[in-house]
């Protein structure tokens, strides 16, 4: 693999140089084996304290092979990245699935969203409780309608809430797990550490006083360090890609609060190449959930990724339509992260007609203080991770980070 430059930039991006693709006159669509295909993941866009780091890498690199043991096996896209989201959730140091931030009730609601870039279905589920891998219940709705309409000609749904979404997840064979059993001694430390800190806020000043306290209170509570969201993109063997989000929500929401992980064009998106697109694209989102719905980010960012320069694109796309988005201009810290993936199967000089090459470009961006990730081909003996950090001395919210790398595949076209 070969890396691109680091970029950090704050309010006005600048002129970057970076990786060149081929020509897209050179880019077909003829199906290949790209030797089992790649997969990027992230454990959340927040702070990852160097004491931990060691923990978020392996939870990463567990992810990676996860997902590129069903690339080797045959399997699809929309698989392998429910395999590394699985991965990703049953870890207790990510805020998804077990060990997931617990709610003003002191209860876990996770949201969850999978898509398929080939199909171009969406699975999602928000607030759901009981339920051990959320993932799983939104890739499983997901292939449900893709079997078509139900009875009596009704649309099969694409997203569930609450209650209603545990019972068909059970209905549909998704074992149920106790809430009190996915809590871990962290995230319960956590739950009982924020909550003594909002009483004491409460406590001190009444009226309009203490309405600023317990606003500031909640925007501490919520800050860089909170939102770990985990996601993952992935292209397989025959060019398809799919992209995944899963998360816990911010810490002491509101019960019922339904984060950006489980809304359509927010927590992830994919799109194969087609008339329109040049390229595949897969994106998969983290931060704070109201900052990236009401900006869309993850289908702005896939929408940026059709243009020449990938690395410029993105860094155009973070700028102006999250950082300096009018969506967000009354706040003060407009605070997330992407990964994001393109490909394009490209025709060169080969030592044989049969054998086409594909490029991978995968990069990260973050506006957080910072976000761990990790990335893999199938034709790695094992993954790379990297926690990407913000330089010191800039602030959070007000500027960003833009790294990533190029996989070159190599197929044998059917």
């Amino acid at each position: 693999m070969e890396s691109l430059i680091n970029c950090t930039e704050e309010q006005q991006p600048t002129s970057v140089m970076t990786n060149s693709w081929s020509n897209q006159e050179a880019c077909r669509s003829q199906k290949a084996k790209c030797a089992g295909g790649f997969v990027l993941v992230h454990a959340g866009a927040g702070y990852h304290s160097e004491s931990k780091a060691k923990e978020y890498k392996h939870v990463c690199k567990r992810a990676c092979q996860r997902a590129v043991d069903q690339l080797r096996a045959g399997a699809l896209a929309v698989e392998a990245v429910t395999a590394a989201l699985v991965e990703l959730e049953d870890s207790p140091f990510t805020n998804a699935g077990m060990g997931s931030n617990l709610n003003l009730s002191g209860e876990i609601e996770c949201d969850a969203s999978i898509m398929d870039g080939k199909s171009l279905h969406f699975g999602s589920v928000g607030a759901i409780s009981g339920i051990k891998n959320p993932v799983l219940v939104a890739s499983c709705l997901l292939t449900e309608a893709q079997k078509g309409k139900l009875s009596a000609g009704r649309i099969p749904p694409c997203f569930l809430v609450g209650r209603g979404a545990h019972d068909w997840a059970v209905g549909h064979g998704i074992p149920p797990c106790p809430s009190e059993k996915m809590a871990t001694k962290f995230s319960l430390s956590a739950y009982k550490r924020n909550k003594r800190k909002m009483e004491l806020a409460e406590k001190m000043d009444t009226g309009q006083n203490q309405t600023k306290k317990r606003r500031q209170s909640s925007e501490n509570e919520n800050g860089s360090g909170c939102l770990d969201t985990v996601g993952a993109v992935v292209v397989d063997s025959e060019g398809n890609v799919a992209a995944a989000v899963s998360s816990g929500g911010l810490a002491m929401k509101h019960p019922g609060r339904v984060g950006q992980a489980a809304h359509y064009g927010c927590g992830c998106w994919a799109e194969n190449v087609c008339n329109m697109n040049s390229y595949s694209t897969a994106v998969s989102t983290s931060g704070c959930g109201e900052h990236l719905i009401r900006t869309m980010l993850a289908r702005e960012c896939s929408a940026a990724m059709q243009s020449e320069d990938a690395h410029q694109a993105l860094l155009e796309a973070m700028q102006n339509k999250f950082i300096s988005s009018p969506f967000l201009a009354s706040e003060d810290r407009v605070l997330g992260g992407v990964i994001v993936l393109r490909c394009c199967r490209c025709v060169e000089a080969q030592p044989s007609p049969n054998i086409q090459a594909a490029m991978v470009e995968f990069l990260w961006s973050h506006t957080t203080e910072s976000m761990c990730v990790g990335y893999m081909s199938a034709q790695d003996s094992k993954a790379k991770t990297h926690i990407s950090r913000l330089p010191p001395g800039t602030v959070p919210g007000q500027s960003l980070a833009i790294e990533g790398g190029v996989c070159r595949l190599m197929g044998i076209v059917d």
